[in-house]
């Protein structure tokens, strides 16, 4: 819903969004920048109270806010009242994904949290399959009850997620020790394989909020290397995600044609994501993951830039989209699992998706006015030397945390467990990186 709601812009804009509101390019880049802007502010501060507030609770809210929100979307009329409305849906949605993550990670293994992780976002290229299929359809619905087949988009899909928030208040439970669908010894199975993963530690029940845990997870190298890693891939999701159908129509595809068309590169995204983290949560290859996937990001764009056929542009986008959409879960996936304990970890998690919506906040003005369609030439070779920049840092974060993990093994030999101060979290001895 979350991806829905925040991306469908671009499909009301193909269906003449655009043109009714009687906006500029430049007016519309500077919409989606809004959009950003509260989103990127919310991360942070709603990871930190969700364990407080409780994510039964926060989390549901904020979807069923949302919903109201983009579904006012299709009463707009003038260029006012759509950056009201991508303000506050921005702001409504900012802490959802990290929340979810965190969330997530306090109910799953760490050797089996990609999977899952990777379940909701590689709903991110389903959906992006799904909103090209739904806007195609929905726009038939031009003049009904006096409205454009484009606002029929906002309303439609902004009461999916409303419905969907409301029944949130009622299915999500607050933690494993109050899941109601678990029996007494499901639950104590499932607390004793997060604890001897390391997903959750003695010290996360005593682990109150402290500025010092939050400067401890920025000042962390793994932390430090993968928030340039999701800054690089946040300028492709958002890019891709805004602009795929865009694009699209660059290439000769006009109105539901283009909006069909855009929906293979996202479905094969969508198989690449799930079948790389069944195999990383396999075989523990985080890190090989995202620098496999980079490469493939290399190979699109490149064949993008190099040829002004529309054919072969648009087989680059199998390429870009596969690699781009499937590296993010290893990503996250890596920071989550080489943090603890909770308050580092939700920082760490709060300013990796920070780092990826900053890309964002790049991506509208690269492919929106600083690089001009149908060729985006600038955007693509910026695009290229960013997913070289993922492969390399992601191969430098690969090398530190082998050293680190080399280190501790040594320190392990020489004091016992019980000699370690307290509190030490992910830089404990026993604390193993996962690579």
């Amino acid at each position: 819903m979350s991806f829905f709601d925040i991306n469908n812009i671009a499909n009301a804009r193909v269906a003449g969004m655009q043109t009714a509101l009687n906006i500029s390019d430049y007016q519309f880049t500077v919409a989606l920048t809004l959009t950003l802007v509260p989103y990127i502010a919310m991360e942070l501060p709603s990871n930190l109270i969700l364990k407080h507030v409780g994510p039964d609770r926060l989390l549901p809210a904020m979807v069923t806010l949302w919903g109201i929100i983009a579904a006012m979307q299709g009463f707009v009329t003038g260029y006012t009242g759509l950056l009201l409305c991508r303000f506050f849906l921005g702001l409504t949605q900012g802490g959802l994904l990290p929340g979810l993550v965190l969330y997530l990670s306090s109910f799953y293994p760490r050797e089996r949290l990609q999977m899952r992780i990777s379940a909701f976002f590689s709903s991110a290229s389903l959906t992006g399959a799904f909103t090209g299929l739904l806007a195609a359809g929905i726009t038939h619905m031009d003049g009904i009850g006096g409205k454009p087949g484009w606002a029929w988009i906002f309303f439609i899909e902004g009461l999916f997620t409303f419905s969907f928030g409301i029944t949130s208040f009622f299915i999500f439970p607050r933690s494993p020790e109050t899941a109601r669908f678990l029996s007494p010894e499901e639950r104590y199975y499932v607390i004793s394989k997060l604890k001897s993963s390391r997903a959750i530690s003695e010290d996360d029940g005593r682990d109150a909020f402290s500025w010092v845990e939050v400067s401890r997870a920025f000042s962390s190298p793994q932390v430090l290397l993968l928030i340039i890693v999701t800054f690089f891939n946040g300028t492709q999701v958002f890019g891709l995600a805004l602009f795929e159908i865009t694009i699209v129509a660059g290439l000769g595809y006009t109105g539901n044609q283009a909006q069909l068309m855009s929906v293979p590169p996202f479905i094969l995204a969508f198989l690449a994501s799930m079948i790389s983290a069944y195999f990383s949560d396999r075989y523990g290859c985080r890190g090989l993951t995202v620098i496999f996937f980079s490469f493939w990001c290399i190979i699109g764009f490149s064949m993008f830039y190099a040829t002004t056929s529309q054919h072969v542009r648009y087989a680059s986008l199998f390429f870009s989209m596969t690699g781009t959409y499937a590296a993010v879960p290893a990503v996250i996936t890596w920071m989550v699992n080489n943090s603890a304990p909770h308050i580092r970890r939700a920082s760490s998690i709060a300013f990796s998706f920070v780092a990826n919506c900053s890309g964002g906040i790049l991506a509208t003005w690269l492919l929106g006015s600083l690089s001009p369609s149908p060729n985006y030439t600038a955007a693509t070779i910026a695009y290229i030397v960013m997913s070289t920049g993922m492969a390399l840092v992601s191969s430098l974060n690969l090398l530190y945390l082998s050293r680190e993990n080399r280190a501790k093994a040594e320190r392990r030999l020489s004091i016992a467990k019980d000699d370690e101060p307290e509190h030490l979290g992910d830089r404990s001895a026993w604390f193993v990186y996962s690579l």
